[in-house]
């Protein structure tokens, strides 16, 4: 019939009755051969005479028996050594069989996998998520991800030669479709950038970037201006946030002539709240309305990441 309680342990060790040791008057501590817990574990005679425990002697480290005074020196073993715990249990945990506990505290170093080619992970079993860090084998890289499968959903992979890369970090590049010619004057313009070159998380669209997260966001902007006219007072672009603006003026005032090719760039470190958004804005005050935005990426475009 079924039995009750905890299983019995699956391996037994058999611990000898007693240990003889010879004194020699100076020699005060003696290795037993057998591990106890405490003092009252043993039975100790020295000469015949029965030794008070933790009095005439003590245990130390399980195996160190320490007299308080010397033993005598007589001929032949005059000390013995009673083992009043004749067998004890030891249990070792079967190699494939999965082990559960509610917490665990490790003194060294601690090994997960057999060098064999395969996935090992630590996986933390949440409510709502579940996430994991683990070694993925078939890249050589060490990942922490969402869910339980390594290599599906990365959110930080440090690869054999210590790059690290977030692959699901905010950031976007985006550029004009076509070039924005003959813009108003006087008027402030937001910047259409309809072409992505790419949008790491999906946070642009409509020429907006909405923050994700509240965070620390690099901004970045720039202009390629074509054809300014020589009567145009000034001009400025800025990178406009919930929070605040990001502008680069300028003073056209001094030109004595159309100013054909203009780069006007604007960079801010932006301070932005889940669901802030930010976009580029120009305007020109003065002069024609001539002034061109070049749709070539390597003159005009918009980009941004979280820093953290």
């Amino acid at each position: 019939m079924p039995y009750l309680g905890n299983p019995a342990v699956d391996r037994f060790t058999s611990t000898k009755a007693a240990s003889v040791y010879s004194g020699d008057g100076s020699t005060v501590a003696f290795t037993l051969e057998h591990s106890v817990g405490s003092d009252e574990d043993i039975l100790v005679s020295v000469d015949g005479v029965i030794q008070e425990p933790s009095v005439a002697y003590a245990v130390s480290s399980g195996t160190t028996l320490t007299f308080t005074a010397a033993p005598s020196n007589n001929a032949g073993n005059n000390i013995f050594v009673y083992y009043l715990f004749r067998t004890i249990g030891t249990v070792t945990h079967p190699p494939t069989s999965a082990l559960s506990a509610t917490s665990g505290t490790f003194s060294g170093n601690v090994t997960i996998g057999d060098a064999s080619a395969a996935d090992k992970k630590i996986l933390f079993d949440g409510n709502a998520q579940d996430y994991h860090i683990g070694l993925d084998d078939s890249t050589d890289s060490l990942t922490i991800g969402l869910g339980s499968a390594l290599g599906t959903t990365s959110h930080m992979v440090i690869n054999a030669t210590g790059a690290v890369t977030k692959p699901l970090q905010p950031a976007f590049h985006v550029k004009l479709s076509s070039s924005q010619t003959n813009f108003a004057v006087a008027t402030t313009h937001t910047i259409s950038f309809a072409t992505e070159i790419y949008d790491q998380n999906a946070d642009f669209a409509s020429n907006t970037f909405t923050a994700p997260v509240t965070g620390k966001y690099l901004l970045v902007a720039n202009m390629g201006l074509l054809n300014i006219d020589i009567d145009a007072s000034y001009l400025f672009i800025h990178i406009a946030t919930s929070n605040r603006n990001y502008t680069n003026i300028k003073d056209f005032r001094a030109l004595d002539f159309d100013a054909t090719y203009w780069s006007q760039s604007v960079t801010g470190i932006a301070d932005m709240d889940a669901n802030d958004t930010a976009i580029v804005q120009l305007r020109i005050n003065g002069g024609a309305a001539q002034t061109d935005l070049e749709a070539n990426e390597a003159y005009t475009y918009f980009s941004g990441y979280l820093l953290g």
